[in-house]
């Protein structure tokens, strides 16, 4: 009973931003290998489609940043498909490659106003770091709890962010959801 409610008011407040942090999606380890080259196992293909198919029910974003990993932009590509006509064309951020928590925020700080639901595609420990600076006292506790457990592959956090993205700095958002979608 706890969780809806937490969810329904956060449904009411029109002027909540939504921020969704994600892992990318598990990665193979071909010998030799780059770790920036680094692809997706089919393992990995299907939790990322299972991501995007969880995103295009609960959080369609307006914007995608991902960090120029190919496995991050696999990630994005298998989500994208599940989004569909309504996926946003992602941005590459060089900044997130293995970003920790700073440059994570720092990426954040600069999407446009207009953008109401934004998504993150990034790496450990980066997106764990950027999710406990923000999550602040009000986050949901389950949710806290969970992703302070470790955050796997595909791994999905959403933050309401009530501010300008700008302003995102540390304690300032509310974790109220984590999600590990599995295909």
């Amino acid at each position: 009973m706890r969780q809806a409610r937490v969810r329904l008011v956060g449904m009411a407040r029109h002027d909540v931003k939504h921020l969704v942090i994600m892992r990318h999606a598990e990665a193979d380890h071909p010998p030799g290998a780059l770790d920036h080259d680094r692809p997706l196992m089919p393992r990995g293909a299907q939790d990322a489609a299972a991501a995007g198919e969880w995103l295009a029910q609960q959080y369609t974003p307006d914007m995608i940043m991902v960090s120029s990993a190919l496995r991050t932009r696999q990630t994005v590509t298998w989500v994208c498909s599940e989004l569909g006509e309504k996926a946003p064309t992602p941005q590459l951020v060089d900044e997130l490659y293995n970003a920790h928590d700073t440059a994570i925020i720092a990426a954040i700080n600069h999407a446009p106003e207009a953008v109401r639901t934004l998504l993150v595609v990034a790496h450990m420990p980066g997106v764990l770091d950027t999710v406990l600076r923000l999550a602040s006292r009000e986050s949901d506790v389950d949710a806290m709890m969970d992703v302070s457990g470790g955050f796997p592959t595909s791994g999905i956090t959403v933050l309401e962010v009530p501010d300008d993205w700008a302003l995102l700095d540390g304690g300032n958002a509310r974790l109220v959801h984590f999600e590990v979608p599995r295909g």
